[in-house]
């Protein structure tokens, strides 16, 4: 670990735990909230979640576990770069996506309307909060605590996001959203470093499904740039090689870009510490032009693979499946296990989305196979 900034975020001076511990021995703060996050069992069911495509389509196409796996190695390139605190922009990154549901964006948007139509008082459901619900309160692994008992940076950076209503019930890490202040500066870059990484990964997986075009994709400026890079540096390239060097390369850009611009932000802002980041605008950003070109890529896929009509169609069997869980549960508890049933309906509709959003892909088809299925 090179020396950190005084901007960025130390492990002895954090603001501490839910439950005080003992400090670790041989290790870091941030470093045990790293390997708590990796051996919890919310962690290790994302191998079997979607990121774009179902686990059962292909074994290449990334899913939550990889894509996690991705933003960490990003994000851990950038934080060093910087001079922040690598281990913890690995925590935040790990993490990000504990609470996700089956099914990629898809479960998560049915599960939302499922809670706000049929359980309103419930508070409707946002995977951002559920992977903060998952390291305070769901994973039970620790004698003396529920949850993972994480520092207060590692949950600050996990909340991402956060409407006032909810902010106000959460405490010290909701403060931000209603004073209007950032996150840390590891916070900021890991938010990034997941969006560099998931719009790499869905032209690649996208290519690769044949839902994309590398005719479509060169309409684009990022991609045509490197595109022409690597076809002149490499003429005889074959595609599958040739489509691995453009998003290497791609990347590449992005993460030198943001670094480029940070570090130029920083010069400007002047932090002298965590604080003066928190009170500055946002120091992590790509430059105007990067930020053009990244948009115009989000945008892309948006039209031409997230609502191509291949994934659209398991799209709506996916919320069909979330539903229909969904309602039989609600409709009829008794077909929880003992765990999930409560007497209290707010908790019951919200011990059911615990459950769902806890289900890989293919769990959920299988439960929904046990209970509409004759066969």
């Amino acid at each position: 670990m090179t020396e950190i900034a005084p901007y960025a975020c130390d492990p002895g001076r954090t603001r501490g735990r839910r439950h005080p511990e003992e400090p670790p021995a041989g290790r870091n703060q941030f470093q045990r909230d790293r390997d708590r996050i990796i051996h919890c069992n919310a962690f290790r069911l994302l191998e079997y979640k979607t990121q774009v495509f179902i686990n059962h389509e292909g074994d290449l196409f990334r899913t939550r576990l990889t894509h996690s796996i991705e933003v960490a190695q990003i994000a851990r390139t950038l934080a060093r770069n910087l001079g922040l605190h690598e281990d913890l922009t690995e925590a935040i990154s790990l993490a990000h996506d504990l609470g996700h549901t089956p099914f990629g964006h898809a479960g998560q948007d049915e599960l939302n309307a499922c809670m706000r139509e049929l359980a309103p008082q419930a508070g409707g459901f946002e995977h951002n909060l559920q992977s903060l619900r998952v390291v305070d309160e769901l994973e039970e692994r620790y004698a003396s605590f529920n949850g993972l008992n994480l520092c207060f940076e590692t949950r600050e950076g996990i909340l991402k996001h956060c409407s006032v209503k909810h902010a106000r019930l959460l405490g010290d890490v909701g403060e931000r959203f209603l004073a209007r202040t950032q996150p840390s500066l590891e916070a900021q870059i890991a938010n990034l470093a997941d969006e560099i990484a998931y719009n790499n990964h869905d032209i690649d997986d996208g290519l690769r499904s044949g839902l994309i075009t590398l005719e479509q994709l060169q309409m684009l400026e990022i991609f045509a740039t490197h595109h022409a890079q690597v076809r002149r540096k490499h003429p005889r390239i074959e595609k599958r090689r040739l489509i691995a060097e453009i998003i290497r390369a791609m990347i590449n850009t992005l993460v030198v870009d943001l670094t480029e611009n940070t570090l130029a932000n920083i010069r400007t802002h002047k932090p002298g510490s965590v604080d003066d980041i928190r009170a500055s605008p946002a120091i992590a950003a790509f430059s105007p032009s990067m930020r053009r070109q990244a948009n115009a890529l989000k945008s892309f896929l948006l039209e031409n693979l997230y609502r191509h009509y291949r994934v659209m169609r398991m799209t709506t069997k996916a919320r069909a499946i979330v539903r229909e869980l969904f309602e039989a549960f609600l409709r009829e508890p008794r077909l929880l296990a003992d765990e999930y049933r409560r007497d209290d309906e707010v908790a019951q509709a919200r011990a059911i989305a615990d459950y769902i959003a806890g289900m890989t892909d293919r769990y959920a088809i299988r439960e929904h196979g046990l209970l509409f299925r004759m066969d």
